[in-house]
């Protein structure tokens, strides 16, 4: 009868464990998603197959630690799997944004849409550590300190879902376009040839400039990245709107880098004008991890190196 009671006071407690670690690990997965302006991922379906997919990784982490108590070392087997389907599910997104991309009037860019792929990827094994290390402590010690360690890994998680933006690595500040003939220039940087009077007029009259200025050569390797401009303009064109139709050459949004000082020079025709939010949008745009570049870090850059 003692060794029945405590079989079940042992089963309880793998229960009272399982059962918070995927609580905790839903929790931190429903913290970490939210459609915004990108209206990604989309709502409801979108929202119900990550949040299935949270549900699942949340479920693998938290019965992951019974099962190595029980010797159970098949375990491991399961989380390999797991590893493999959230690899597949980044290959998913990547190509469900890469085929909505091409109807876009400004695109994503690979690089964008890289990084998000990359993004819903490693939110999934964020999901698995919180559940699984929540159940370790509610199975090790008892389900108030496993509470607690869920508390404290869903601040972790709050911390690491959010990466830096343009504000930074450099400063951003609006611009006035210059048209001298047929040449556009964003202050001092020259962006492209504008031939037909009647766009140069509608320039005129509805464009907005930016210049992002580097604060560093780390800044100004990462600004010169292509898909980072890319992001800077379909952020701008997404919030503020595109004042233009598909086959208007003359009417898309452009970056251009001033390749003396590293200066970034950015142009486009917004539906709605206002520069000062125009610059604040710029300066919320996220660094693309792909984009990042550090050349201050290399051995020949540094005080002494060789």
């Amino acid at each position: 009868m003692f060794h029945w009671l405590e079989a079940y006071t042992t089963d309880h407690k793998y229960m009272l464990g399982v059962s918070l670690g995927v609580i905790f690990g839903l929790s931190a997965r429903l913290l970490m998603m939210r459609t915004d302006y990108r209206q990604y991922p989309t709502y409801p379906h979108g929202r119900i197959i990550h949040i299935s997919l949270g549900i699942i990784a949340a479920a693998l982490g938290a019965v992951a630690i019974p099962a190595l108590y029980k010797k159970d070392y098949t375990a491991i087997t399961f989380l390999t799997l797991a590893a493999q389907q959230f690899r597949d599910v980044r290959k998913m997104e990547r190509d469900t944004l890469t085929n909505i991309d091409s109807m876009e009037l400004v695109s994503r860019g690979t690089t964008y849409i890289e990084g998000i792929a990359m993004v819903f990827e490693g939110r999934n094994y964020l999901v698995i550590f919180t559940s699984l290390l929540t159940s370790l402590f509610a199975i090790a010690f008892n389900v108030w300190v496993g509470a607690i360690a869920g508390v404290v890994l869903i601040f972790a998680v709050q911390f690491l879902k959010s990466g830096k933006s343009i504000s930074h690595i450099a400063e951003v500040t609006s611009a006035p376009l210059r048209i001298e003939g047929p040449d556009l220039y964003v202050d001092d940087i020259y962006m492209m040839n504008v031939g037909l009077k009647a766009d140069q007029e509608l320039i005129a009259e509805r464009g907005l400039g930016v210049i992002v200025k580097p604060f560093n050569p780390n800044g100004k390797a990462t600004l010169s990245n292509l898909g980072q401009r890319q992001a800077i303009l379909y952020d701008l064109s997404t919030i503020l709107g595109v004042f233009r139709d598909s086959g208007e050459p003359s009417l898309v949004p452009m970056a251009k880098l001033d390749m003396r000082d590293g200066r970034l020079g950015v142009f486009m025709l917004p539906q709605e004008k206002d520069a000062g939010k125009a610059a604040e949008v710029v300066r919320r745009v996220p660094i693309l991890e792909s984009a990042v570049r550090m050349p201050t870090e290399a051995s020949v850059n540094k005080e002494g190196g060789t």
